[in-house]
């Protein structure tokens, strides 16, 4: 199993040919079951899409209105913001409704590297805004929103709370990160031991992550920008409660349990859980994946304890 990871583990990142491998999940045969809506939010003259996965159908049928009493999960998803997209993460989507009970709204955010830094960041910024501003489809009350979202996704939902934080524009209640890309290095000079220990042999590897910062970026200075790399933040105090989920054989492992660390000296509520033998990645895996159930509990379990 190590030798063939090795061997999977290998060479920099070819923008068209990882879209294409990441395009072959829309063949899935299940999306046409999906109970899904598609719509948009406008980032100034862009209409950002946005679609909507229902926990039943009957949650489909109601009217704006009568959906107030639901709780969204606003979700970016990953892929080093140039690969994946809402379509490639329908059946996750859809299987996170269905597990949580909750609306998922997951955010069709422009990619690198035809759209550097900060336009995804931008367009996730203004899907969040409307969202809890009630300027979108959804009537929900912003108490009940939980942003979200997985590895650069993880980044975005991070950056976005951050600017929610010093701009006052809305306030997050809730954000859950899983295996996040929070920091702006992935070389040798990295301060993480997992970026060596796991960054050759497990899929994800560094010189793929140094890749996908320099894809993102506009400029070498944007990596000082927290709402690039989190993890450049000044302040960690007055964000929201979080969960941090990493993966235990993943580069980005010790980025995201350090933040975890930042925002709890800081005054903030949050809970961290590391998988055990989980690689990066492994959230888009199905629901019977053990990992993933994993995942769920502590995903539930921290989505009911704020509505207690």
């Amino acid at each position: 199993m190590h030798a063939l990871l090795h061997a999977l583990s290998y060479g920099n990142i070819d923008v068209e040919s990882s879209r294409r491998l990441a395009d072959l999940k829309k063949l899935d045969a299940l999306r046409i079951f999906l109970k899904k809506l598609d719509t948009g939010i406008y980032n100034g003259d862009y209409e950002v899409p946005v679609r909507l996965y229902f926990p039943t159908e009957e949650d489909m049928k109601l009217e704006p209105e009568e959906r107030s009493n639901l709780s969204v999960l606003l979700f970016f998803h990953g892929g080093g913001w140039v690969t994946e997209s809402v379509e490639t993460y329908n059946r996750v989507c859809a299987r996170m409704a269905q597990s949580t009970g909750c609306i998922v709204a997951s955010v069709e955010y422009r990619l690198a590297p035809e759209y550097r830094f900060p336009t995804a960041f931008e367009d996730c910024y203004a899907a969040a805004k409307a969202l809890y501003t009630n300027h979108s489809i959804l009537k929900i009350h912003p108490d009940q929103i939980t942003i979200m979202g997985d590895s650069a996704g993880g980044n975005l939902t991070a950056a976005v709370c951050l600017k929610a934080r010093d701009t006052g524009d809305f306030t997050p209640k809730r954000q859950i990160l899983i295996y996040p890309a929070l920091n702006n290095c992935y070389t040798e000079e990295s301060p993480y031991p997992s970026v060596q220990e796991n960054g050759t042999d497990y899929l994800l590897t560094s010189v793929k992550m140094e890749d996908y910062l320099k894809l993102y970026e506009s400029s070498p200075q944007d990596r000082q920008n927290p709402y690039f790399a989190p993890l450049m933040a000044e302040d960690f105090s007055g964000l929201p409660r979080t969960l941090i989920l990493t993966a235990e054989l993943d580069p980005l492992r010790d980025e995201g349990e350090d933040y975890g660390k930042k925002l709890l000296n800081a005054g903030n509520e949050v809970d961290v859980h590391r998988i055990e033998g989980a690689f990066h990645g492994f959230f888009a895996l199905g629901i019977l994946f053990l990992h993933v159930q994993e995942s769920f509990t502590y995903i539930n379990a921290f989505l009911k304890g704020s509505e207690e």
